[in-house]
């Protein structure tokens, strides 16, 4: 592609709104995952105790155990949730942008 078709591309107003709507989307889920580590780490430095709750009495599996799996499952979650919008939205208005400059 040449330095000339770039410069339609990213002139154009499908392309501006494309960037601004994945970066949007991008932001939203980066900042969903930080709340939730960040309070996982907020509730280990100040309020160990809530996490060592054993999950029935009895058992040495504490609470934290399905936390930190939760945490996990969650971030597995918000990536999917990116791959499948990327895939059906921003791929979509990708290929329209690269059909109206070829």
């Amino acid at each position: 592609m040449s330095q000339e078709n770039y410069e339609r591309i990213h002139n154009n107003p499908k392309f501006k709104e494309l960037t601004r709507q994945r970066s949007r989307f991008a932001w939203t889920l980066s900042a969903m995952i930080l709340v939730v580590y960040y309070s996982f780490i907020l509730v280990v430095g100040f309020a160990p105790e809530l996490l060592a709750i054993p999950l029935a009495e009895g058992m040495t599996t504490t609470i934290g155990v399905p936390v930190g799996v939760g945490i996990v499952v969650f971030s597995w979650l918000l990536t999917g949730i990116y791959i499948r919008r990327a895939n059906n939205h921003f791929d979509h208005i990708n290929n329209q942008i690269l059909e109206e400059h070829k």
